[in-house]
């Protein structure tokens, strides 16, 4: 058996139908794709079921891109207004969930797994239907999207006529060409669409073969020095005070003696590099005795934690604990939690384990006032 052949089968068996790069997009003129995909509804659809719908736009998009949520409402008033006309609008994500590096979620709550693609639907009401390909990527394959999102439109014989983009602009109050909806009005009217393919922008499809390339970043990653530095009180109200870092700056008061706090550490550490390619700084401080510090270390290092790491160099930590919480807010239950804005105000505050999701919510849009997303409308003082 040659190797090709070895290699293609352990893709197969991993679950991944594809390892390929970014195969061709369908041209304009061909027959749809047939596909057979689970929905966020719990149910799984075919195209058979959409035989009735005189015209089917397939939308690949995505939970995690900032430009897939950019167009979430843009897609959902493209439903409103076009399914009384006889046209059905469904979506497919498109990505491989296990492709999806960490710092590519730096502007998203959410990654795309088949249970966040459900939250985000639920969240943002979406009303249309969302189908899954991530983790086979066959229909994707097939169809060819390059970004997410990218829209292709068929006609009643289910023959392409458009393949692109929605409109021109992320931000929606500069589009100027919609050749979406004009294909859509062209189409309903029994003429040609007046533009049939476009580039496309956003967040490059997550095929399954970055899942290798994304084993070399965390190799990277965990490769990263690991500190711990002791703490006095005027480095912790300093700490707590954020006045020159112009960050978000996230602190976490914990201990490796305190069952949640070791629990939740993985996923600190994972949201330290999801968000510090933003203006993000995460500080996590130990109220270990400080003659455990050495156990400290060794924790820290064994879970690759090149964040900024302290320890509180004192047994009596009461003086301690006022410099992080001099609104006494706190009363020294561990894990505690706080975000801190630039301007040195209390933004989100968390006693005990953290709710990750709760707390990214209020992550993304303090980073995104802070600097926004290029692709985000201007956001108002």
């Amino acid at each position: 058996m040659g190797r090709g052949l070895i290699a293609s089968l352990t893709f197969l068996f991993a679950g991944t139908a594809f390892a390929s790069e970014q195969p061709p997009t369908l041209a304009v003129g061909s027959p749809m794709p047939s596909f057979s995909l689970p929905g966020i509804d719990g149910k799984t659809h075919s195209d058979k079921e959409f035989a009735k719908a005189k015209i089917l736009v397939v939308v690949f998009t995505c939970a995690h891109c900032p430009t897939a949520q950019a167009y979430q409402e843009r897609i959902k008033t493209l439903v409103t207004d076009y399914s009384p006309k006889g046209v059905t609008l469904i979506a497919i994500n498109p990505n491989h969930p296990d492709s999806v590096r960490l710092d590519e979620l730096a502007y998203s709550d959410l990654s795309d797994s088949f249970d966040e693609l459900k939250e985000r639907a639920r969240d943002k009401k979406f009303n249309f239907l969302w189908l899954d390909d991530g983790p086979q990527q066959v229909v994707s394959h097939e169809f060819g999207p390059v970004a997410t999102p990218h829209v292709f439109i068929f006609d009643a014989k289910r023959v392409l006529r458009f393949e692109g983009r929605i409109d021109d602009a992320e931000r929606e109050s500069s589009a100027t060409r919609h050749e979406t909806r004009d294909a859509l009005d062209a189409l309903l009217a029994g003429q040609e669409p007046p533009v049939t393919s476009t580039r496309v922008f956003g967040c490059s499809v997550k095929w399954a073969d970055k899942v290798a390339e994304y084993a070399t970043f965390k190799a990277k990653w965990a490769a990263e020095p690991v500190t711990l530095e002791k703490a006095d009180i005027p480095m912790l109200a300093a700490i707590r005070a954020n006045k020159d870092s112009g960050k978000l700056r996230f602190i976490n008061v914990w201990a490796t003696w305190c069952g949640p706090c070791v629990a939740e550490f993985d996923e600190l550490v994972e949201h330290n590099l999801r968000f510090r390619i933003r203006q993000f700084e995460m500080v996590t401080i130990s109220a270990d005795a400080p003659d455990d510090a050495a156990t400290v270390k060794d924790f820290l290092s064994k879970k690759h934690a090149s964040m900024k790491n302290y320890i509180i160099p004192a047994e009596k930590k009461d003086d301690y604990f006022d410099a992080i919480d001099p609104a006494n807010v706190w009363k020294g239950e561990l894990p505690y939690t706080i975000i801190v804005n630039e301007k040195g105000e209390v933004v989100y505050r968390e006693h005990g384990a953290l709710s990750f999701l709760k707390m990214r919510r209020a992550i993304v849009p303090e980073l995104n006032r802070i600097k926004p997303w290029g692709g985000l409308s201007p956001i108002k003082p």
